[in-house]
């Protein structure tokens, strides 16, 4: 057991079919450092957890994304699974939640398909990211850098492809979360946006 992440709060945005390990691995390496962990989702309940294809545990929501508040968080985690990320960028409250955690400069760790928050929130345009492997193009188009790398780091946003990168993953996020607020990042999230907003 570290210190690293004392009292910190860290929420995790999932729903169901959410790819068990990326959620439980990270969940267990902040609550190691001392964090506080919540499960953020788009419902009351439980979500389902899947190993791949194939159904696993489920999970207690603490907060609904309706209820959530990026400042009542350090930071954010966002796991993948392919129907957990494409179910919430439909959400409207779940894209802007994470819209919010990128406006206040706040570090967050996003792993395999969850990199689509990041296209669906306008947030990846002008950054470094790694992914699932299918979702490069849908990057690439959204103004991102996307490159294949076990883990990349670009000022408070830590990615990685799949639960084999769980390791530098996890390493990764415990160090940017223990900095804190990422000025860069904020500043970053401006000008996509600003870049969105400017006519072709």
């Amino acid at each position: 057991m570290g210190d690293k992440l004392q009292g910190k709060r860290i929420a995790f945005l999932a729903t169901d079919m959410v790819e068990q390990v990326e959620l439980t691995e990270p969940w267990k390496a902040v609550e190691n450092e001392g964090a506080t962990p919540e499960l953020v989702s788009l419902g009351e309940g439980e979500i389902q957890g899947f190993n791949h294809y194939d159904k696993a545990d489920r999970f207690k929501v603490d907060r609904t994304v309706e209820e959530a508040r990026a400042d009542d968080y350090d930071a954010l985690v966002i796991p993948g699974g392919v129907g957990n990320p494409d179910a919430m960028r439909t959400d409207e409250n779940a894209v802007d939640l994470v819209r919010k955690f990128f406006e206040q400069g706040k570090p967050v760790g996003v792993i395999c398909h969850g990199p689509w928050m990041l296209v669906e929130s306008g947030v990846v345009r002008g950054r470094t990211v790694t992914s699932w492997p299918s979702l490069q193009t849908d990057i690439r188009n959204a103004g991102g850098n996307w490159v294949d790398r076990k883990v990349v780091v670009d000022d408070g946003l830590v990615t990685s492809r799949k639960p084999d990168d769980l390791p530098a993953f996890n390493e990764k996020i415990i160090e940017e979360f223990a900095e804190g607020i990422h000025r860069e990042q904020a500043e970053k999230a401006q000008s996509a946006a600003h870049a969105a907003a400017t006519p072709k």
